[in-house]
């Protein structure tokens, strides 16, 4: 099975403390995969890195929302940074 891609669409605020990433499946079949996120301050250091899973059907695409693991520091969220390989798991 192979990696599929993942691509941030949107990253958490206080409003909304979760980011939002699209994964694809370049395989023939279903496949589970797992896409990782960083959350960085205004300075580029990285919050929490964190990730999910999502199931994504055969040469589809599906998103996926991942929460930021400690929503006391939502606030200090500035951007996200999501691996671009999401790791295929079965």
């Amino acid at each position: 099975m192979k990696d599929g891609t993942a691509v941030l669409i949107h990253c958490a605020s206080t409003d909304d403390p979760y980011a939002t990433v699209e994964v694809s499946n370049p395989n023939g079949r279903e496949g589970l995969f797992t896409a990782k996120i960083s959350f960085k301050n205004e300075h580029g250091f990285t919050i929490i890195d964190t990730g999910d899973q999502v199931s994504v059907p055969a040469k589809d695409k599906a998103t996926v929302r991942v929460p930021v693991a400690s929503t006391g520091r939502v606030d200090e969220i500035d951007h996200c940074e999501v691996n671009p390989r999401a790791t295929a798991d079965r």
